[in-house]
This record gives structure tokens, C-alpha cells and sequence, in this order.
């Protein structure tokens, strides 16, 4: 009998995923009756050129910090656990 109900459920998934139109998702429809009401502004996919780097500093600063920060905590853990008898 298992695998009658399991055949009958296959044939369901494979028809319910054919179908033409698809109800969306609660979120979706929750968003569409926000939006009807209070369209949300545009935002930009990315921002203005001028805006990427802050306060003037280059990546390379940013990445020297984090490589430095890396290096001094190798060190600690190698100070802390070198000890001699």
C-alpha cells in the first residue's frame, strides 16, 4: 500500500510543480500590500565611486591593519606558549 501512496505523491510534486502560475509566498504578498500603499524609494545597486573609500584611506591601509593585527597575535600565542625550563 506504501508505494501506491508513494507513487500518487510523486504524481502530485511533479503536477503541482507543472503548474502555470504559482502562488507567491506570504512574505511576497505581505510586501506587495506594503508597497501598494508606501512604495518603497530607489536604491542603489552600488554607491558612488567617491563614497567607496572612507575618510580618503586606501584598501592597502585597511589590509596592512589587519595583516599587522594578525601577525601580533601569532606572536602572542608563540610567546605565550614558549616556555622555557
Amino acid at each position: 500500500m506504501s508505494e501506491k501512496d508513494d507513487e500518487e505523491r510523486e504524481f502530485d510534486l511533479r503536477w503541482a510543480d507543472g503548474a502555470e502560475y504559482k502562488e507567491p509566498s506570504a512574505r511576497a504578498r505581505m510586501l506587495a500590500a506594503r508597497w501598494r500603499d508606501n512604495p518603497p524609494g530607489p536604491v542603489p545597486f552600488r554607491p558612488d565611486p567617491e563614497h567607496t573609500a572612507s575618510s580618503g584611506r586606501s584598501s592597502w591601509v585597511s589590509t596592512a591593519v589587519v595583516l599587522g593585527c594578525v601577525a601580533a597575535v601569532i606572536v602572542f600565542l608563540g610567546y605565550v606558549g614558549y616556555r622555557p625550563y
